[in-house]
């Protein structure tokens, strides 16, 4: 799996929805990455983009309700992160859904869902972590 232990936040909640995140993530690449026609990948590709599309949804509510909880200064920029992210994800099942599930598109998504993943839990999620340890927050 691609968690690292250094992504860890320190807020139980949002670690248990990232290392979740992340291991669908590295399903989801595996499976592209497997040997067999591309045909029987496609189940597993929209089984990702639909567990994606609700379950951003899901962490990210979740984490904005925690960063209003301990009143984090920098809520409404990371509210604006999840809403791009979301839209791209969207976005994403709409071109893929258009493009009958198309291999080159699959791994262009895959891509990005795994740097945007990787950077946003390393750096943005991080500040809330930080934060909330300097609170003595939970």
């Amino acid at each position: 799996m691609l968690w690292k232990e250094s992504f860890r936040t320190s807020v139980d909640l949002i670690d248990a929805q990232h290392q979740e995140l992340f291991q669908r993530v590295t399903n989801f690449l595996q499976a592209i990455k497997a040997e067999g026609q591309w045909t029987e990948k496609i189940a597993r590709v929209k089984e990702t983009l639909t567990f994606m599309e609700s379950y951003v949804v899901e962490h990210f509510s979740d984490e904005e309700v925690y960063q209003q909880k301990i009143n984090y200064p920098a809520y409404e920029e990371h509210h604006i992160l999840h809403e791009e992210f979301k839209a791209d994800v969207f976005k994403y099942a709409q071109k893929m859904a258009e493009a009958n599930y198309s291999e080159e598109i699959a791994q262009e998504f895959a891509g990005k869902l795994l740097a945007w993943l990787i950077y946003h839990v390393s750096k943005e999620d991080q500040k809330i972590g930080e934060y909330a340890r300097q609170r003595g927050a939970q």
